[in-house]
């Protein structure tokens, strides 16, 4: 853009100069040839005076010369006419004109006699003075003169300013920046040129929507079910794998499954779609409250529901809400209304068996459907883990105990590129208890939320990471931070992050600041500003979890996101199905042709590895790469 407007600002001050100098040219050519005429005529008045005088002369008649020679002197412009034999004065005659500028010219009479004739003449402009009509004449000349040249260097610029406009675009273009593109001025001059570059821009912004559908239909065919709208079996199974590992379940929760009998009672398949639809919609306004959630479609007539970091008093509590509001909705179609929907729960903790997480859940299942009546039953094997225990208080007086202390310890994992050089580390945070324990995130950050201190938490691990981990590392050395929904729609805490990022602005680029998928895409009106602020500051945005929710990728790109991160329900055992690698090279030809990487999280075989590698993954971490350790 600087190159442009200095190249246009140039053109232009050729083109008034030139103007100027054809100008000047003109001007002294005219006064050139001005001069040439009136000496020209001069002289010739000069040569009839000389050969009168020689006439004259040779007549003896040049001592006698008052009675004509004043008017021939006159008519010739000459103030004084001596003649003069060698370097004596023989006469001298004074014309009636008087002037004070004159110059002389001399010539020869007689040579025999060394006889000479010196004029004195006027300037020969003297006739050609101009007069006061010539001055006004030649004044408004010049400030028309002026006025055109103003008018034509102020329309040049303007047709030169579209030129501007037209290399700004073609910048961004070429940079892949095609919405800044778009929203420049397609008014501008050469306008025929910008109409068409808005044009191109507008249907390659249709297409990439057309393709956005496109891969949103793609993603909505393998992992929901036609009929409810919700997952289907395929997407259980991917949570399910997501939570767990070689050594068991990663977290804990509750798995339920819930299962409605004698649906062929029902009026034909429209019937029973209503009747499941009905209850889909209730539950999953019941489920809103539960992050990280998953519902899905197993059978025809069953539905699981899994959540995550809750307790067992709550899940009893979930259960007992989910079957209380499926019994309210059963039809009357129903002959036996009373035994028509069963559930069965099962609680699982940390290093629980997935298969036999899902046998417990069926057993619950069967449980609840051999008692006769519209019911359900928790698989409890006895042994909660003491961490999920603690009470609301307990667990606030702890948090806050922690943040007085600063006793939240910072754990960094590598992510890895293609090249096998660090990309960067991501940050994670565990806390530690009195007697010198460690507390998982997954276990204090959902009670964090409960107790609102999941802002001043991640405050500690940003200051953390800027002031110890940053100055410490190499130069090129980039961290990762998770920010949750509270945090970015916490005033304060946004007012804090920003006046940090200007104070450390030269540190800014190497942080980026993660954020959930489910944040990301759910309320984008109200984090753009906040995302906005953040990549003003400049530092970049990763959008974490991908692939958790089946919808459009549009909001990556309209939220200035420049890294994805694929959830590991995507990535689990991903060289052994091909539905997941088909919802990866959809998203990855949704955001083709912009700077957006997309990451792998969760990779625990060189198989995984190598598939990702293949379908264009850049970059990824888990296991496979290494553990999170001590900062």
């Amino acid at each position: 853009m600087n190159l442009t407007r200095m190249l246009t600002t140039r053109l232009t001050r050729f083109w008034l100069w030139s103007v100027l100098t054809l100008l000047f040219v003109g001007m002294a050519f005219a006064a050139a040839g001005y001069w040439r005429f009136v000496s020209q005529q001069q002289l010739l008045q000069v040569q009839v005076l000389q050969q009168q005088l020689q006439h004259q002369y040779q007549d003896n008649q040049l001592q006698d010369a008052d009675p004509w020679l004043p008017s021939m002197l006159a008519l010739t412009d000459v103030v004084e006419l001596r003649l003069w034999q060698g370097r004596k004065l023989l006469q001298q005659y004074r014309g009636p004109i008087v002037e004070s500028s004159r110059y002389s010219m001399r010539f020869t009479v007689d040579a025999a006699h060394n006889i000479d004739v010196e004029l004195l003449l006027r300037s020969p402009f003297h006739h050609y003075y101009p007069q006061m009509g010539d001055w006004v004449v030649m004044l408004l000349s010049l400030l028309t003169l002026v006025v055109v040249l103003r008018l034509g260097y102020h329309w040049y610029s303007q047709q030169l300013d579209g030129m501007e406009t037209v290399a700004e675009r073609c910048r961004l273009i070429l940079q892949g920046h095609y919405s800044r593109a778009r929203n420049l001025s397609s008014a501008s001059r050469p306008r025929f040129i910008n109409r068409a570059l808005s044009k191109l821009l507008d249907e390659l912004a249709d297409a990439r929507k057309e393709r956005a559908r496109f891969d949103d239909f793609i993603r909505t065919n393998t992992f929901l079910d036609h009929d409810t709208h919700i997952g289907n079996r395929l997407l259980l199974d991917n949570r399910l794998n997501a939570l767990s590992n070689a050594h068991g379940m990663m977290a804990h929760g509750v798995l339920l499954l819930l299962e409605f009998e004698e649906l062929e009672q029902l009026n034909g398949d429209g019937q029973m779609v209503d009747y499941l639809n009905l209850n889909v919609a209730h539950i999953s306004r019941l489920l809103h409250s539960q992050a990280n959630s998953v519902f899905a479609r197993r059978s025809y007539n069953q539905l699981a529901i899994v959540v995550t970091q809750i307790s067992l008093a709550e899940a009893e509590q979930l259960a007992a809400k989910v079957m209380k509001l499926c019994s309210s909705l059963l039809p009357r179609e129903m002959g036996n209304r009373n035994n028509s929907c069963h559930l069965g729960a099962a609680y699982f903790k940390l290093g629980d068996n997935q298969q036999q997480l899902l046998e417990e859940a069926e057993m619950a299942l069967r449980a609840a459907q051999i008692q006769g009546i519209n019911t359900w039953f928790m698989y409890d094997k006895g042994a909660v883990d003491a961490e999920f225990a603690r009470g609301s208080v307990r667990w606030r007086s702890f948090l806050e105990l922690a943040l007085e202390q600063r006793r939240f310890v910072a754990f960094t994992q590598p992510v890895v590129d293609v090249d096998g050089n660090l990309h960067h580390q991501e940050v994670f945070t565990r806390a530690k208890e009195p007697n010198g324990n460690l507390v998982r995130a997954t276990l204090f950050l959902p009670m964090a939320v409960k107790c609102g201190l999941i802002a001043k938490i991640e405050r500690q691990t940003i200051e953390r990471v800027v002031f110890d981990l940053l100055p410490k590392a190499n130069a090129d050395a980039v961290f990762s931070i998770n920010l949750s929904e509270d945090s970015l729609l916490n005033a304060e805490f946004m007012r804090w992050l920003r006046t940090l990022l200007l104070e450390y602005r030269d540190l800014a680029p190497r942080l980026i600041f993660e954020i959930d998928e489910a944040v990301a895409s759910g309320a984008p009106a109200a984090l753009a500003p906040k995302l906005r602020l953040i990549r003003k500051m400049g530092a970049r945005l990763c959008v974490d979890h991908v692939g958790q929710q089946v919808i459009s990728s549009q909001y990556i790109v309209e939220g200035g996101f420049t890294l994805v991160k694929l959830h590991r329900s995507l990535i689990k055992q991903i060289h052994l199905r091909t539905e997941n690698q088909l919802f990866i090279r959809s998203l990855l030809g949704g955001l083709h042709k912009t700077d957006i990487e997309i990451m792998a999280e969760g990779v625990e075989q060189l198989e995984e590895w190598q598939t990702l590698r293949v379908l264009g993954v850049s970059a990824a971490q888990g296991p496979w790469f290494g553990d999170p350790e001590p900062a």
